[in-house]
């Protein structure tokens, strides 16, 4: 429920993966003899563009010593939607093994998770260098696999699904104004959200009981019979060498066992029709 504390670090897991998949990016300058006289690699940063671009027009002074390095690339998360088109179950569930446990986990709730990339370049051949070791990976998806939950070892393959990609020629004014070209990408990633995870097993199925009523009408039929399993131990574990406890109970009463209470008790509207 809302203020039982917990924090998988899903969102942050998605935002530094999806960094990662950019952040060995080089380029090459070449000669006319087609000789590699420079290379650098490409610098990655988290941040929105307009952070740069207001840096850029800050240091227009082409005779400073220091200036923002170009070409760079940076990214940020922009927008978290819910998926319906990936939704299950409300109350579905799978059981997890945490190496000592089996825990009873909900299933995830599926969200998209959106990403901008941006790519500034003072020199257009720089740009279409970093452009085209880009958009091949993305067929318009590239997968890449999480552990989205540590305690119980759950990866999952998370899309990484690319939108749109724009273009962007920033360069007004003299001759002393500095050139920015833009290329932005929007990404999509097809992540989930998971909720607390109990820290103990008492998802564990460890009791099975069956009724066995006088007839198939069971608005007038009394129960008569009560079949029960337990294991034994009734402590045991799924890897475990255990075996099976089970008996037979009668009844000659009314009453019809209540999930919720866990307790047998008078189905008043049988009591009526019966009399």
């Amino acid at each position: 429920m809302l203020g039982t504390y917990y924090y998988h670090e899903i969102i942050r897991k998605s935002i530094v993966s999806f960094g990662t998949l950019f952040n060995s990016i080089e380029i090459k300058h070449k000669d006319s003899d087609g000789d590699t006289y420079s290379e650098m690699k490409v610098p990655l940063s988290y941040g929105p563009s307009q952070k740069f671009l207001a840096r850029l027009e800050q240091q227009a002074d082409l005779n400073k010593p220091v200036q923002i390095t170009l070409p760079r690339m940076s990214f940020e998360m922009n927008s978290i939607q819910y998926d319906g088109s990936r939704k299950t179950s409300l109350v579905q569930s799978f059981k997890a093994n945490d190496g000592n446990n089996i825990k009873k986990v909900f299933m995830p709730v599926p969200y998209n998770i959106g990403f901008e990339l941006n790519i500034f370049s003072k020199l257009n051949d720089d740009a279409l260098q970093i452009v085209e070791q880009i958009l091949p990976m993305f067929q318009p998806s590239f997968t890449m696999t999480l552990n989205l939950l540590d305690s119980i070892g759950e990866k999952r393959d998370i899309p990484i699904v690319l939108g749109n990609v724009s273009f962007q020629d920033d360069y007004e004014g003299d001759f002393s104004t500095r050139r920015s070209l833009i290329y932005t990408m929007q990404f999509t990633a097809k992540t989930y959200l998971f909720g607390p995870v109990p820290e103990t097993s008492d998802g564990l199925i460890r009791k099975v009981q069956v009724d066995t009523h006088s007839s198939s009408d069971l608005s007038s039929a009394k129960r008569e019979m009560r079949y029960t399993v337990t294991p034994d131990p009734l402590n045991a574990g799924p890897d475990d060498d255990f075996g099976f406890d089970g008996g037979w109970e009668s009844f000659d009463d009314s009453k019809e066992y209540s999930p919720t209470q866990k307790v047998d008790i008078w189905i008043i509207w049988k009591i009526i029709m019966k009399n």
